[in-house]
């Protein structure tokens, strides 16, 4: 349904307006896996033989491509938590513990009595309400006191971590189940499977309509232009008659939205449908969103591309590793040689807009707003 106000023609040109930096990403893939071939012929390896089984792991067939798509659904999410921060000049690293709440308040929310359908988007929707408040305190201290949200969202991650924890033990634990895994939720309050046998479910949707939505507002809403106006240059910002302050509670609440939106895609949307005390569903991905938002380039069409380019590498590597016989470290390696490459041209922009001494070593004018 969002589609119906994107038209096709305005994601097309959008694209075509950033020939680039699509053009960079692809020289940098290329050489990524041109690096990637060289340590596994390094280490006697077929790179050939290993590059076509991550292909086919990954995209070979409908369950593959099943596996890719279910892998990328929270990575398109926590990517966009911190592409948002960064294009309001926040480096918001707090996906982690937003996710957990998010996770941890579908989980109860799935214990209601509601109807099949209004189960599941009630649960969404506090889950995402859980993940907005917990991003609220850093983006206070970050506005009213100047302290970095680096440091705050690092620090809410671990108490969100250590409550959720305290919480699955004592309140929504399943005593059948050992006591350490929280209840699991209901039939009402899942995702249905989209493709059976595989893990992918409607979650997906969720995804894409979020990023698209969030497209939509920051390159053709006002409260976006503010954004990143703010992000590019909070004095001329203010100058200009945008409050700052605004645009960093609106970035912290929009990532938080998707941080919680994530935890609940994880939990409602993935056997066992529950959490256990070490979180294991929801494993690192509010960090790894950060990789995903690079090699993006912190933007929502181009995240929604590099999660899938991360599914991909994360669904086929392990039949590289059976075809081509490369164990199973050396495909980690190559594949963050891979991750690497393509991300290092984001990494420079950021490097230089931190580091204005280094526009000496760059000819042009500088284009963050790409």
């Amino acid at each position: 349904m969002l589609l119906a106000f994107i038209p096709l023609r305005t994601i097309l040109l959008t694209i075509a307006s950033r020939g680039k930096p699509v053009l960079e990403v692809i020289a940098a893939l290329l050489i990524g896996l041109l690096l990637g071939a060289a340590l596994m012929a390094g280490w006697g390896y077929d790179p050939w033989k290993a590059y076509l089984a991550l292909l086919e792991g990954s995209f070979g067939n409908l369950y593959s491509l099943a596996s890719t798509l279910s892998k990328a659904t929270p990575l398109i999410l926590t990517g966009l938590t911190f592409a948002i921060g960064l294009r309001a000049g926040l480096f918001n690293i707090g996906a982690q513990g937003q996710m957990v709440l998010g996770a941890l308040v579908a989980v109860a929310a799935s214990t209601l009595r509601l109807p099949t359908g209004l189960h599941l988007v009630v649960a969404l929707a506090l889950a995402m309400f859980a993940g907005a408040a917990w991003s609220l305190p850093a983006s206070w201290l970050k506005g009213r006191r100047g302290i970095s949200e680096v440091i705050s969202t690092i620090m809410l991650n671990s108490i969100a971590v250590w409550l959720a924890r305290y919480l699955l033990l004592h309140f929504l634990n399943d005593p059948q189940r050992g006591g350490w895994i929280s209840i699991m939720a209901g039939p009402s309050a899942r995702f249905p499977t989209l493709v059976p046998g595989s893990e992918l479910t409607y979650s997906i949707f969720a995804s894409l309509a979020f990023a698209l939505a969030a497209y939509w507002l920051l390159w053709h809403m006002v409260p976006g232009f503010e954004l990143r106006c703010s992000g590019l240059n909070a004095a001329a910002a203010r100058y200009a008659g945008i409050e700052p302050q605004r645009s960093i509670n609106l970035a912290f609440i929009l990532g938080g939205l998707a941080a919680g939106l994530t935890g609940a895609t994880q939990v409602l949307g993935r056997f066992p449908y529950s959490l256990d005390n070490g979180l294991t569903i929801l494993g690192t991905l509010g960090f790894d969103g950060i990789a995903v938002a690079l090699v993006g380039r912190n933007h929502p069409l181009g995240i929604i591309v590099a999660a899938v380019f991360f599914g991909a590498l994360s669904a086929g590597g392990g039949l590289m590793g059976f075809r081509a016989r490369v164990p199973l470290d050396v495909t980690y390696i190559v594949q963050g040689v891979i991750i690497l490459a393509v991300a290092a041209p984001e990494i420079w922009r950021i490097l230089r807009g931190l580091f204005p001494t280094l526009g000496c070593l760059r000819r042009g004018r500088e284009r963050w707003n790409y």
